[in-house]
């Protein structure tokens, strides 16, 4: 004879161990974020020093797909990101007017520096105006190196050539060499041309290759670097963990999160600047 009372303990046995399966798996998935960042969050070493903090305080791991803006804002167009960390204020703008993310906050500022080589051959070193800068290493055809990838550094670079009065794509020869990658290799290739570039100025601190290249123009209020920071949109992105990216974010413009970024030095120099506002 079958025991019926055995029966329905052993059943109730068995979907309370699915059950917790279930919440397991589901914990599971919602213990990682992914975030769409910039190259320059994670090439200055920034990344490394600030995830540690949070996953030790929150149990959250971040996985960081470090791109240049333009490519990371497209990865969260696909929901293929929780969060954007970017630095390209008109396109974040443009990402939220589509629906794509859900409230922009300011996090941390620092800025972009013009680097090029110590014999100077287009004689721009010492000024802290960009713009003339630009147009004498363009009116001598210096070697020139840009990221080319849609990056914030290189929103900001075509922002500036225009800002001088340069049609940089009229312009442009065989001594303007578009990379279409990061900001170290970019800075790679420069070192390796003896060529000038724009680079963010955490990038360049954290950067070991740099050989003959120095920073020649600084200071200007037209290289200030702002990043912000986004929730991806789950509605129209249901797989967005909301719950866990609004975590981070909440963190990142927090105290402690400012703290954080704040703390992070090279050589005692300070990359970032928190300026979140609460």
């Amino acid at each position: 004879m079958t025991d019926p009372s055995g029966t329905k303990l052993l059943r109730r046995i068995l979907l309370a161990a699915l059950s917790c399966a279930l919440i397991s798996v589901a914990q599971a998935a919602d213990s990682f974020i992914t975030v769409a960042s910039t190259t320059s969050t994670e090439q200055s070493g920034l990344f490394g020093f600030l995830l540690p903090a949070f996953e030790k305080q929150s149990g959250i791991a971040v996985h960081v797909v470090a791109l240049g803006t333009g490519q990371a804002l497209d990865v969260a167009r696909r929901g293929d990101a929780d969060v954007v960390f970017v630095h390209d204020p008109a396109a974040e703008q443009k990402f939220l007017a589509e629906g794509q993310g859900v409230v922009r906050q300011e996090v941390m500022y620092n800025d972009f520096v013009l680097i090029g080589p110590k014999d100077d051959p287009a004689q721009i070193g010492g000024g802290k105006d960009i713009l003339p800068a630009l147009r004498k290493i363009e009116a001598a055809h210096a070697p020139f190196v840009s990221r080319g990838d849609r990056s914030g550094t290189n929103a900001a670079e075509l922002r500036l050539w225009k800002a001088a009065g340069i049609d940089i794509d009229k312009a442009k020869g065989s001594w303007y060499r578009d990379t279409g990658s990061g900001m170290g290799p970019s800075l790679n290739t420069a070192a390796a041309m003896n060529a000038y570039l724009i680079s963010d100025r955490g990038t360049w601190l954290n950067f070991k290759n740099r050989q003959n290249l120095v920073i020649l123009v600084q200071g200007d209020n037209r290289l200030f670097n702002q990043y912000g920071v986004m929730l991806v949109n789950p509605a129209k992105h249901p797989n967005v963990k909301q719950e866990a990216g609004q975590k981070f974010i909440d963190w990142l413009v927090s105290p402690v999160g400012q703290k954080v970024i704040s703390d992070y030095k090279i050589g005692g120099e300070q990359l970032f600047f928190p300026n979140a506002k609460r």
